[in-house]
């Protein structure tokens, strides 16, 4: 019988109940996206899943967004759209991304078609002195939005901001020693800068979020750069102060997904090299969470149940 139960933190739920190798009826997946939205964060603890279990339970919230640097996972290239994250070395090479999200960000605000949700299934995770490392933390941007100061909101109402791909890159390149190289003008031209509004009405919940954030936000664009500046060092400021933030500590074999548009997210880079952490990744964009059809069943769960 499929439970949702909320972690009573600022966001986060665990589901039971569900074995993910199996198909999933549609008020189940109707249950699981309003509590996406509501929660912004779902664990589903003790999945037995294979890599084509990943992808097709991804494939239900949108398309698979592929890697930039085209880096399937060698074991299963049926499968090139499930990547790996792994500090894992194999003949001299990683075998996956080795540092991935280690600063806050929203995955794919970068892309005209955004983000919609990250699909996360834990392999091997590294623990110290019997604690698991490399957590995930969270930050809540409905909370975020509804905490804003009244003269902020009412400022920022209707404005956009500019998002980049290479801000992200290069902050990784710069400050946080990473070793991936630089990117190609090929790779530039394939994720060119997008504008997105700065409050988003989501696509669930029907509330306002702020979307923006420290990784790829570079502009608010009808402020002079000056004020521009000052703006989002506010907003990157305001939106990690602690009430709105949360840490998944992770167990092997759980699945985690969470949702883009209502949450900013880093990966916590406390293991070292010699302390294997192996996860599975899709990211999914959100060429299915704003049709009105797709989220029908949603409506209609949230309408029986008021009645």
């Amino acid at each position: 019988m499929l439970t949702i139960e909320p972690i009573k933190a600022v966001l986060g739920a665990t589901v039971r109940g569900i074995d993910l190798t199996q198909e999933m009826d549609a008020p189940a997946f109707a249950r699981i996206l309003r509590a996406l939205g509501r929660y912004g964060v779902l664990r589903f603890p003790d999945q037995q899943l294979n890599v084509g279990d990943v992808q097709r339970f991804s494939e239900l919230f949108g398309e698979i967004q592929g890697s930039i640097s085209r880096q399937p996972d060698p074991d299963k290239l049926e499968h090139p759209n499930v990547g790996i994250l792994s500090n894992l070395r194999q003949d001299g090479r990683y075998i996956g991304s080795p540092d991935a999200g280690q600063d806050w960000h929203t995955d794919m605000s970068y892309r005209d078609v955004m983000g919609f949700v990250n699909v996360l299934y834990g392999i091997r995770i590294p623990r110290r002195n019997g604690k698991p490392l490399g957590g995930t933390e969270f930050a809540n941007m409905h909370a975020v939005y509804d905490a804003l100061p009244d003269d902020v909101r009412t400022r920022l109402d209707g404005m956009t901001a500019t998002h980049d791909f290479e801000k992200f890159w290069e902050n990784m390149r710069q400050n946080h020693g990473s070793t991936r190289p630089a990117l190609t003008e090929e790779q530039r031209m394939r994720r060119p800068p997008v504008v997105h509004p700065v409050f988003l009405t989501h696509p669930i919940t029907g509330r306002k979020v702020l979307y923006a954030n420290p990784g790829y936000t570079i502009r608010i664009n009808e402020l002079p750069r000056d004020e521009s500046d000052a703006m989002l060092d506010f907003l990157f400021e305001f939106q990690l102060r602690p009430q709105f933030r949360w840490t998944h500590d992770w167990t092997e074999n759980d699945l985690l997904i969470w949702d883009h548009l209502g949450t900013i997210h880093r990966a916590i880079a406390d293991y070292g090299p010699d302390e294997i952490r192996l996860i599975r990744r899709c990211q999914v964009m959100a060429t299915k969470v704003f049709d009105p059809a797709f989220l029908r069943p949603v409506r209609e769960l949230a309408m029986a149940e008021a009645n």
